[in-house]
């Protein structure tokens, strides 16, 4: 599994979890369960030890549900383009474990020997309420989350602060849009062109034309996940797209590039040749 796949997606997940409108549907639904009794644990459970069974059942099921929808919605990022239908098809795979999860528990709780259509009546029920926490889930996160969740990954040519559109290159990008895994581990208020990549202590500060932002990420690794972005290193600490580059400024010996935002970045001698030849 690639890191940026991984770091993605649990992101998406820490989005989900931290929403709190989610944890008040949690409450509510673990609430009507346990006043109502439903599957004849009213009969069968004092009302403490009903709760507890409802809150266990709940805690257990819903995680298995969110898990599986948002690692399903990583996988079929590309493949779906809707990421609630995506998030669907993981809380629907997700309904087998639910089962057995359920099957488990009950069994536990009544001292009843499970039976194969008590494990398949489970299953079929565990489908039906993983698509229905899967739904609450999704109608109940923030917009950001939301979007986060609904977004592909890929971008088109923003407008940058200046009011002109960055220039990705035809050659690379297909009508200036792309796939790059970087975009994945920024917010999503922050997803644009990169334009400039600088170190900052352990973080990469990166710049695109949407904003900026820090991330727990090794330069060198960020390099690798820019895709088909045109640019260059220029520096052991910078990289610098070919979009955000005003011009070249020499002064006794020393070359640095304005970049479009007014910010001079250093040139080193070991990648200055090839920033001539580039852009000089």
């Amino acid at each position: 599994m690639k890191r940026p796949f991984l770091q993605s997606t649990l992101r998406e997940l820490h989005l989900v979890l931290k929403a709190p409108r989610l944890w008040a549907t949690f409450a509510a639904v673990v609430l009507i369960f346990w006043v109502t009794g439903p599957y004849g644990t009213a009969e069968r459970l004092a009302l403490v030890p009903r709760l507890g069974f409802w809150l266990v059942l709940h805690a257990l099921t819903w995680a298995i549900a969110i898990v599986s929808a948002v690692f399903a919605n990583g996988i079929l990022r590309e493949r779906v383009t809707s990421g609630f239908v995506r998030m669907m098809i993981g809380a629907a795979v997700a309904s087998i474990p639910i089962g057995l999860v359920t099957t488990a528990i009950g069994s536990v709780t009544f001292s009843v020997a499970p039976t194969a259509e008590g494990v398949l009546t489970d299953i079929a029920t565990g489908l039906l309420l993983s698509l229905s926490f899967c739904a609450l889930t999704w109608m109940t996160i923030n917009g950001d989350a939301a979007s986060e969740l609904d977004d592909t990954g890929t971008f088109a040519a923003t407008p940058d602060t200046r009011g002109h559109q960055a220039s990705i290159g035809p050659t690379t990008f297909q009508e200036n849009t792309g796939q790059v895994p970087l975009l994945l581990r920024l917010k999503h208020a922050n997803r644009g062109v990169p334009l400039h990549l600088t170190v900052s202590d352990h973080y990469t500060e990166v710049t695109t034309t949407a904003g900026r932002e820090l991330i727990l990420l090794r330069f060198a690794d960020a390099l690798g996940e820019l895709g088909p972005v045109q640019g260059l290193q220029v520096h052991r600490s910078h990289w610098v797209a070919d979009a955000h580059v005003a011009r070249l400024v020499r002064d006794n010996g020393r070359m640095t590039i304005q970049l479009g935002d007014g910010t001079e970045v250093p040139v080193s001698r070991t990648y200055a040749a090839a920033v001539r030849q580039r852009w000089g």
